[in-house]
């Protein structure tokens, strides 16, 4: 497979996984974030996948220093503000009641989003693994004794 093939379906894997987890955060919240049929879903999803690869690094530095002070948790409000702001964008199709549910459709979005991310495997950074861990060698010699 090529480079730009794989490019491809890692954007198609990554945008499937946020359309899913964006579906969840509306079932859990419902009446408060709604969408009016499935392409809105799937618009809603790619314009928060773009907003978060364009918009949110610039957020993120503007909010360094509160990050560093609430040790990242700032990082849910900025998440929460994108999604308030694919909500304004979108209105009436797909809409946010305000920013309180926004902030818990953020929340639940990235706890969606990581767990599918881990089971797919699709994360560059983290892997899930489960196994057992071999032993260490039993290491005899006469250099482990020690003399009192």
């Amino acid at each position: 497979m090529q480079q730009g093939q794989k490019k491809l379906l890692r954007f198609l894997g990554t945008w499937v996984i946020n359309t899913l987890a964006v579906a969840v955060a509306v079932a859990i919240l419902r009446g408060h974030i709604a969408y009016e049929n499935w392409q809105y879903l799937l618009l809603a999803s790619l314009l928060l996948g773009l907003l978060n690869a364009f918009v949110r690094p610039i957020l993120m530095l503007l909010a360094l220093p509160l990050l560093v002070f609430t040790l990242g948790l700032f990082t849910l409000v900025i998440n929460a503000l994108l999604l308030y702001f694919v909500g304004y964008l979108m209105a009436p199709h797909f809409r946010v009641d305000s920013f309180g549910f926004a902030f818990l459709g953020a929340l639940i979005i990235t706890i969606v989003s990581i767990l599918l991310n881990l089971a797919t495997g699709n994360s560059g950074k983290a892997r899930l693994t489960i196994g057992r861990v071999p032993p260490p060698p039993n290491k005899k010699s006469d250099d482990d004794v020690i003399d009192v």
